[in-house]
This record gives structure tokens, sequence and C-alpha cells, in this order.
């Protein structure tokens, strides 16, 4: 199973890692990532499986939001088959 993360704000040091180790200690696999600056702002999606993480997918989205309001970001975590679904209407 696959999960899509977005994280966005302003870009300070240190985000790729915090997100990445977070994610790793849940038990996530980072399948893909892609970031860049826009001026003063940071954005990045990555392609996490999710297969080995042992809680529920609702948690882990809350808890990946709650570490995006520590570290001042944007962090949502959803199943890869919302953006699947959005593109076979």
């Amino acid at each position: 199973m696959r999960a899509v993360v977005t994280v966005t704000g302003k870009d300070s040091s240190g985000i790729i890692a915090k997100v990445s180790t977070f994610l790793s200690e849940k038990g996530a696999n980072i399948e893909d990532i892609s970031q860049t600056i826009l001026g003063e702002y940071f954005a990045m999606i990555m392609i996490v499986d999710i297969s080995a993480v042992n809680m529920k997918l609702s948690t882990l989205a809350k808890e990946c939001s709650d570490l995006g309001k520590q570290i001042g970001m944007s962090i949502y975590l959803q199943h890869e088959d919302i953006f699947n679904a959005m593109h076979n209407v």
C-alpha cells in the first residue's frame, strides 16, 4: 500500500531530514521524492510505501499533520488511491 505525502511552507534547514526520519520511524519507506524551493517557500511530494506501518492510515496522517505543526510546515498524507481516482473520472 502506498501513500502520497505533501509538505509545504517557508523554507528552513532540515525539513527533508525531519520528515524522512519521522516516516522511517513509523515503518514507511520512501519510494520517490521531489522537492523544490520557490522563492522562500519549500514544496515536497513523496511517494511512500506504508505496508509495514503498524497503525491506521488516519492515525499516521494525523501524526504527519502534527509533525508539520511542530516544524512550521503543512504536511498531508493521503492514500494513493485518492490520486488515482481523480485521474480516472
